[in-house]
């Protein structure tokens, strides 16, 4: 069995990959720790079993990481691994297309049946999933439509970047920003820049609503 865990703390990485080694028999371990290395492995791996994911990543937004990945390659399960813990955030994610949610604290023992249940072709999360009504995930399949870099176009349009921002911070021209918006609006089905935005908003996580602050300042227990 083939696995990639996708975390950007090392201690965590570590703790999957014992909670792997745990169910399975001499398991191939693949590890990375950004949206952008993610996406790399996806594009020119083909022959992976599983893949655990942390939403909460360089370069990821929400459940943007989980969302492409079930694009790129949609009969790879895969199980969001994450510091926030609330059923609302494991009830998204498994409507995004997750095969499971394990919160970060759980114990080696509870990550591994975890493990074993989505790779026998079931679902796994923890019961108070169930109590939480599925979420609204309309721009779901016209989102995974877009590419690794049209989806970091949407994350800066988001943020309020203008196009030269943009341009600059990816590192291309403002007339290939402009190319990948008109892709954009077009994947989504939208005519404005306003409307691109809202369609990428039903991607993130309502962190305060969670008692959480935002991905950009973690607490120190979030991992």
């Amino acid at each position: 069995m083939k696995v990639l865990i996708a975390d950007d703390h090392p201690l965590f990485r570590s703790a999957l990959s014992q909670a792997v080694k745990q169910c399975l028999d001499s398991p191939v371990l693949e590890t990375v720790g950004s949206f952008e290395e993610l996406s790399d492995i996806l594009k020119r791996t083909s022959d992976l079993d599983l893949l655990l994911l942390d939403l909460n990543m360089p370069g990821a937004r929400g459940y943007s990481a989980l969302v492409h990945a079930r694009s790129v390659a949609p009969a790879l399960p895969v199980i969001v691994v994450s510091a926030y813990e609330d059923a609302g955030v494991a009830r998204a994610a498994l409507d995004h297309g997750a095969a499971g949610f394990i919160p970060k604290s759980a114990s080696p023992e509870t990550m591994a049946h975890a493990i074993d249940t989505v790779l026998a072709g079931d679902r796994w999360a923890p019961e108070a999933v169930d109590e939480v009504a599925n979420s609204d995930n309309e721009f779901t399949d016209k989102l995974a439509l877009l590419t690794p870099q049209q989806q970091r176009v949407l994350v800066m349009l988001t943020d309020g970047l203008l196009n030269k921002q943009i341009a600059i911070d990816l590192d291309i021209s403002e007339a290939t920003v402009k190319a990948h918006i008109t892709a954009i609006l077009r994947k989504l089905g939208v005519h404005t820049r306003t409307q691109a935005v809202i369609a990428a908003r039903s991607l993130e996580i309502d962190w305060a609503s969670y008692g959480r602050s935002s991905p950009g300042a973690p607490s120190n227990s979030e991992h």
